[in-house]
């Protein structure tokens, strides 16, 4: 069964930094499509960051030049470096990915087109 692990959050000042991991484990072929949402208590679920399954990368307009993805594919690892922080990026942060060829996503969508979520991490920002 394919699982992904996510590690990396916790609880930082405004303007700091985290960077997220994503493991994926037991997978029967390399991540295709992958990426980042988070959900804050109340509000509704966001795109924050995204692997296309063509390599192109897309941000939340909320993150772009504050966050970064990347992968590692030889580990099968999916990262998120988060910088510059700010209290509304409080949330808890999922990582959902896919490894079919040929998946597509949108940052608005990813939750319902990715067969696989991690379990999530939670991140805390204080000002």
């Amino acid at each position: 069964q394919v699982e992904l692990v996510e590690s990396g959050g916790g609880s930082v000042q405004a303007g700091g930094s985290l960077r997220l991991s994503c493991e994926a484990l037991r997978l029967p072929n390399r991540l295709r499509c992958m990426g980042w949402f988070r959900r804050a208590p109340g509000k509704e679920r966001e795109g924050v960051a995204l692997i296309n399954g063509d390599g192109t990368i897309s941000y939340a307009d909320s993150v772009t030049g504050r966050f970064t993805i990347s992968q590692d594919s030889a580990k099968n690892t999916l990262y998120l470096q988060m910088n510059a922080l700010k209290p509304e990026d409080s949330a808890m942060y999922y990582c959902a990915a896919e490894w079919r060829s040929g998946a597509r996503t949108t940052l608005a969508s990813m939750w319902e087109d990715l067969e696989y979520w991690g379990q999530g991490t939670q991140v805390t920002v204080s000002s």
